[in-house]
């Protein structure tokens, strides 16, 4: 192992504390469960910052070891220690917060699934997004969730790699677990829209 990539292990990608401090903001934030009609955007934001602030830290990740900097192996130890983070078992808030962080956290699978099939060059890079989706969706109806899972990992994977999401793709998938899955792949492809700075960070900064 390189002193490069010994020094990038050593480097705190996401910590529990800052997951710690996402979650005192949820709890200060006193959120509710709103009517329909209500608008919920801004109460909703911490969410989705919450969720958006852990999708970059895989990024990071991924942007060192597509420069080659960490191996496989790296690359997963390091996304696993943030999967671990952001998917413990949380400690009762509210009926609404904990529906929202549980929701969130059935998002990030999706995620996290997304990310390690990409380090692991597990998906077909010419297949298309609407044929995994419709199989994905083929497979939860079948109850056959890991395959179903492992079908979102790739269209994940294949967003990644740099394919853009078909602006469609989103439309009328059925509430389910591929669709919350599909909701945090959809936040992958949010975030490399965005800011690219991630891809040469070498400090996180506190929330």
């Amino acid at each position: 192992m390189s002193d490069t990539e010994t020094e990038i292990l050593s480097h705190d990608f996401y910590t529990k504390e800052r997951w710690n401090n996402w979650i005192n903001q949820v709890k200060e934030s006193g959120f509710e469960l709103k009517e329909p009609e209500e608008t919920q955007d801004k109460d909703s934001a911490v969410f989705i910052n919450m969720e958006d602030d852990i999708i970059l830290a895989c990024l990071k990740v991924i942007a060192k070891f597509d420069k080659k900097l960490i191996s496989t192996e790296s690359a997963f130890h390091l996304i696993s220690q943030i999967k671990d983070i952001a998917l413990a078992e949380i400690e009762h808030i509210s009926d609404d917060i904990d529906m929202m962080i549980a929701s969130m956290q059935t998002s990030l699978i999706g995620t996290f699934a997304a990310f390690e099939c990409y380090i692991g060059q597990d998906y077909n890079k010419k297949a298309r997004i609407p044929t995994l989706l419709k199989q994905a969706l083929e497979s939860e109806a079948s109850d056959n969730i890991e395959i179903s899972l492992d079908k979102v990992a790739q269209i994940g994977a294949l967003v990644i790699n740099g394919r853009k999401m078909p602006d469609d793709v989103m439309e009328d998938i059925p509430y389910g677990l591929v669709a919350e899955w599909m909701d945090g792949i959809d936040s992958i492809a949010a975030a490399m829209m965005g800011s690219d700075s991630y891809k040469n960070d070498e400090a996180d900064e506190e929330n």
